[in-house]
Protein backbone atom coordinates (compact mmCIF):
# COMPACT_ATOMS: atom_id res chain seq x y z
CA UNK A 1 0.00 0.00 0.00
CA UNK A 2 1.56 3.29 -1.09
CA UNK A 3 -0.77 5.75 0.56
CA UNK A 4 -0.59 6.86 4.16
CA UNK A 5 -2.80 6.08 7.14
CA UNK A 6 -3.68 8.96 9.45
CA UNK A 7 -4.68 8.64 13.11
CA UNK A 8 -7.00 11.38 14.30
CA UNK A 9 -7.50 12.59 17.86
CA UNK A 10 -9.18 15.69 19.28
CA UNK A 11 -9.43 17.21 22.74
CA UNK A 12 -12.53 19.30 23.33
CA UNK A 13 -14.79 20.49 26.13
CA UNK A 14 -17.86 22.47 27.08
CA UNK A 15 -17.58 26.17 27.84
CA UNK A 16 -17.36 26.36 31.63
CA UNK A 17 -20.79 27.30 32.97
CA UNK A 18 -22.28 27.23 29.46
CA UNK A 19 -24.56 24.84 27.53
CA UNK A 20 -23.72 21.13 27.87
CA UNK A 21 -24.30 20.39 24.18
CA UNK A 22 -21.75 22.85 22.75
CA UNK A 23 -18.16 21.63 22.46
CA UNK A 24 -15.10 23.74 21.70
CA UNK A 25 -12.09 22.07 20.06
CA UNK A 26 -8.97 22.62 22.16
CA UNK A 27 -6.38 20.32 20.54
CA UNK A 28 -6.06 18.52 17.22
CA UNK A 29 -3.54 15.81 16.34
CA UNK A 30 -3.08 14.00 13.05
CA UNK A 31 -0.41 11.30 13.17
CA UNK A 32 0.49 10.08 9.67
CA UNK A 33 2.02 6.63 9.21
CA UNK A 34 3.79 5.65 5.99
CA UNK A 35 3.41 1.83 5.77
CA UNK A 36 6.15 1.11 3.21
CA UNK A 37 8.85 2.96 5.19
CA UNK A 38 7.45 2.86 8.77
CA UNK A 39 7.96 6.62 8.94
CA UNK A 40 5.78 8.63 11.30
CA UNK A 41 4.81 12.27 10.83
CA UNK A 42 2.91 14.18 13.51
CA UNK A 43 0.95 17.37 12.93
CA UNK A 44 -0.77 19.04 15.87
CA UNK A 45 -2.35 22.35 16.80
CA UNK A 46 -3.81 23.99 19.89
CA UNK A 47 -6.68 26.48 19.79
CA UNK A 48 -5.20 29.15 22.09
CA UNK A 49 -8.19 31.33 22.96
CA UNK A 50 -8.88 32.92 26.37
CA UNK A 51 -11.93 30.74 27.08
CA UNK A 52 -12.41 28.31 29.97
CA UNK A 53 -13.61 24.82 29.07
CA UNK A 54 -14.37 21.71 31.11
CA UNK A 55 -11.89 18.84 30.79
CA UNK A 56 -12.93 15.32 31.81
CA UNK A 57 -10.05 12.87 32.33
CA UNK A 58 -10.35 9.21 33.29
CA UNK A 59 -8.28 8.17 36.29
CA UNK A 60 -7.21 4.57 35.67
CA UNK A 61 -5.50 1.77 37.59
CA UNK A 62 -2.65 -0.48 36.43
CA UNK A 63 -5.08 -2.51 34.29
CA UNK A 64 -6.34 0.57 32.45
CA UNK A 65 -9.68 0.27 34.24
CA UNK A 66 -11.40 3.58 35.04
CA UNK A 67 -11.66 4.16 38.79
CA UNK A 68 -12.73 7.80 38.66
CA UNK A 69 -13.47 10.65 36.27
CA UNK A 70 -11.87 13.97 37.12
CA UNK A 71 -13.45 17.22 35.93
CA UNK A 72 -11.26 20.31 35.77
CA UNK A 73 -11.53 23.77 34.27
CA UNK A 74 -8.86 24.50 31.65
CA UNK A 75 -8.09 27.85 30.06
CA UNK A 76 -7.53 27.17 26.35
CA UNK A 77 -4.91 29.93 26.07
CA UNK A 78 -2.82 29.54 29.24
CA UNK A 79 -3.64 25.82 29.80
CA UNK A 80 -3.97 26.72 33.49
CA UNK A 81 -6.15 24.25 35.39
CA UNK A 82 -8.42 24.90 38.34
CA UNK A 83 -11.14 23.01 40.25
CA UNK A 84 -14.53 22.45 38.62
CA UNK A 85 -17.63 23.88 40.36
CA UNK A 86 -20.82 22.24 39.11
CA UNK A 87 -22.95 25.14 40.41
CA UNK A 88 -21.08 27.74 38.34
CA UNK A 89 -23.05 29.42 35.52
CA UNK A 90 -21.74 31.93 33.03
CA UNK A 91 -23.66 35.16 32.33
CA UNK A 92 -25.28 35.50 28.89
CA UNK A 93 -23.03 38.42 27.97
CA UNK A 94 -19.89 36.40 28.87
CA UNK A 95 -21.24 33.40 26.94
CA UNK A 96 -21.80 35.53 23.85
CA UNK A 97 -18.25 36.83 24.22
CA UNK A 98 -16.88 33.29 24.44
CA UNK A 99 -18.82 32.23 21.33
CA UNK A 100 -17.42 35.27 19.51
CA UNK A 101 -13.83 34.43 20.47
CA UNK A 102 -14.28 30.80 19.42
CA UNK A 103 -15.71 31.58 15.99
CA UNK A 104 -12.34 32.02 14.19
CA UNK A 105 -11.23 28.60 15.51
CA UNK A 106 -13.29 26.83 12.86
CA UNK A 107 -11.25 28.59 10.16
CA UNK A 108 -7.97 27.67 11.89
CA UNK A 109 -8.98 24.00 12.19
CA UNK A 110 -10.08 23.90 8.55
CA UNK A 111 -6.77 25.47 7.44
CA UNK A 112 -4.83 22.94 9.55
CA UNK A 113 -6.48 19.99 7.83
CA UNK A 114 -6.24 21.60 4.41
CA UNK A 115 -2.47 21.92 4.89
CA UNK A 116 -2.15 18.32 6.15
CA UNK A 117 -4.23 16.86 3.31
CA UNK A 118 -2.10 18.71 0.76
CA UNK A 119 1.15 17.60 2.41
CA UNK A 120 0.37 13.88 2.83
CA UNK A 121 -1.28 11.31 0.58
CA UNK A 122 -3.82 9.93 3.03
CA UNK A 123 -6.09 7.06 2.07
CA UNK A 124 -7.46 6.01 5.49
CA UNK A 125 -8.25 8.02 8.60
CA UNK A 126 -8.45 5.97 11.79
CA UNK A 127 -10.44 7.24 14.77
CA UNK A 128 -11.36 5.71 18.12
CA UNK A 129 -15.04 6.19 18.90
CA UNK A 130 -14.69 9.18 16.60
CA UNK A 131 -18.29 10.17 15.92
CA UNK A 132 -18.12 13.37 17.94
CA UNK A 133 -14.64 14.20 16.61
CA UNK A 134 -15.89 13.93 13.02
CA UNK A 135 -19.07 15.87 13.83
CA UNK A 136 -17.05 18.77 15.29
CA UNK A 137 -14.68 18.78 12.32
CA UNK A 138 -17.56 18.69 9.84
CA UNK A 139 -19.03 21.71 11.67
CA UNK A 140 -15.73 23.43 10.92
CA UNK A 141 -16.27 22.42 7.27
CA UNK A 142 -13.34 20.00 7.16
CA UNK A 143 -13.89 17.73 4.15
CA UNK A 144 -12.84 14.09 4.08
CA UNK A 145 -13.51 13.52 0.39
CA UNK A 146 -12.31 10.17 -1.01
CA UNK A 147 -10.92 9.12 2.38
CA UNK A 148 -11.92 5.93 4.13
CA UNK A 149 -12.92 6.62 7.76
CA UNK A 150 -12.26 3.68 10.10
CA UNK A 151 -13.46 3.50 13.70
CA UNK A 152 -10.96 1.14 15.30
CA UNK A 153 -13.03 0.76 18.46
CA UNK A 154 -15.92 -0.67 16.40
CA UNK A 155 -13.59 -3.14 14.65
CA UNK A 156 -12.22 -4.35 17.99
CA UNK A 157 -15.73 -4.71 19.44
CA UNK A 158 -16.63 -7.02 16.53
CA UNK A 159 -13.69 -9.28 17.40
CA UNK A 160 -13.94 -9.21 21.19
CA UNK A 161 -17.59 -8.38 21.94
CA UNK A 162 -16.29 -5.92 24.53
CA UNK A 163 -16.19 -2.10 24.66
CA UNK A 164 -12.49 -1.47 25.22
CA UNK A 165 -11.25 1.99 26.16
CA UNK A 166 -8.00 3.31 24.72
CA UNK A 167 -6.55 3.15 28.25
CA UNK A 168 -7.24 -0.59 28.49
CA UNK A 169 -5.90 -1.19 24.99
CA UNK A 170 -2.67 0.60 25.88
CA UNK A 171 -2.23 -2.08 28.57
CA UNK A 172 -3.22 -4.89 26.16
CA UNK A 173 -0.65 -3.75 23.59
CA UNK A 174 2.12 -2.93 26.09
CA UNK A 175 2.29 0.67 24.84
CA UNK A 176 5.50 2.46 25.78
CA UNK A 177 7.11 5.69 24.68
CA UNK A 178 10.63 6.68 25.64
CA UNK A 179 12.68 9.40 24.01
CA UNK A 180 12.09 8.92 20.31
CA UNK A 181 10.87 5.30 20.33
CA UNK A 182 7.27 4.11 20.20
CA UNK A 183 7.02 0.50 21.36
CA UNK A 184 4.36 -2.14 21.88
CA UNK A 185 4.40 -5.93 22.36
CA UNK A 186 5.44 -6.67 18.76
CA UNK A 187 6.12 -3.31 17.11
CA UNK A 188 8.73 -0.57 17.39
CA UNK A 189 8.97 2.75 15.52
CA UNK A 190 11.41 5.64 15.62
CA UNK A 191 10.08 9.19 15.67
CA UNK A 192 11.91 12.34 14.69
CA UNK A 193 12.80 14.30 17.86
CA UNK A 194 10.67 17.30 16.78
CA UNK A 195 7.61 15.05 16.45
CA UNK A 196 8.51 13.10 19.61
CA UNK A 197 8.45 16.29 21.70
CA UNK A 198 4.71 16.54 21.03
CA UNK A 199 4.00 13.12 22.63
CA UNK A 200 2.98 14.27 26.11
CA UNK A 201 0.52 12.28 28.27
CA UNK A 202 -3.11 13.51 28.28
CA UNK A 203 -2.69 15.31 24.94
CA UNK A 204 -4.30 14.55 21.58
CA UNK A 205 -0.85 13.70 20.17
CA UNK A 206 -0.25 11.10 22.88
CA UNK A 207 -3.62 9.48 22.18
CA UNK A 208 -2.90 9.45 18.44
CA UNK A 209 0.39 7.62 19.14
CA UNK A 210 -1.42 5.06 21.31
CA UNK A 211 -4.02 4.64 18.57
CA UNK A 212 -1.31 3.89 15.99
CA UNK A 213 0.18 1.15 18.16
CA UNK A 214 -3.20 -0.41 18.93
CA UNK A 215 -3.99 -0.42 15.19
CA UNK A 216 -0.68 -2.10 14.33
CA UNK A 217 -0.97 -4.76 17.04
CA UNK A 218 -4.61 -5.47 16.11
CA UNK A 219 -3.95 -5.79 12.37
CA UNK A 220 -0.44 -7.26 12.31
CA UNK A 221 -0.57 -9.57 15.35
CA UNK A 222 -4.28 -10.30 15.80
CA UNK A 223 -3.99 -13.67 17.56
CA UNK A 224 -1.56 -12.28 20.12
CA UNK A 225 -3.70 -9.15 20.52
CA UNK A 226 -6.89 -11.15 21.16
CA UNK A 227 -5.13 -13.44 23.64
CA UNK A 228 -3.73 -10.52 25.63
CA UNK A 229 -7.11 -8.75 25.51
CA UNK A 230 -8.78 -11.85 27.00
CA UNK A 231 -6.10 -12.08 29.69
CA UNK A 232 -6.64 -8.44 30.66
CA UNK A 233 -10.41 -8.95 30.94
CA UNK A 234 -9.79 -11.96 33.19
CA UNK A 235 -7.54 -9.85 35.44
CA UNK A 236 -10.17 -7.10 35.60
CA UNK A 237 -12.86 -9.61 36.59
CA UNK A 238 -10.58 -11.11 39.26
CA UNK A 239 -9.83 -7.64 40.61
CA UNK A 240 -13.55 -6.84 40.77
CA UNK A 241 -14.27 -10.15 42.54
CA UNK A 242 -11.61 -9.40 45.19
CA UNK A 243 -12.98 -5.93 45.90
CA UNK A 244 -16.64 -6.99 46.09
Amino acid sequence: MNQNIAFLELKFGNIYGGPPNFYAIHEVALLVFEPHSNKIFLESMTVAIDVDIVSVEAKVNELGNTIDRVKEVVNMKTKRRRPFDETYQIFDRELDGAFGMLRPAQKWVRAFFGKCFQKYRISDIVTFDGRRDLFLLEKSRVRFDRMNIIDLQKDIIKETNYLFSLNKLAVVTGFDFTGTMLRSNNEEYWMHPIAAKQIIPKTASYDAARLLMVHQEFHNHKDDFLMKAALLLNKIEMQKAKSS
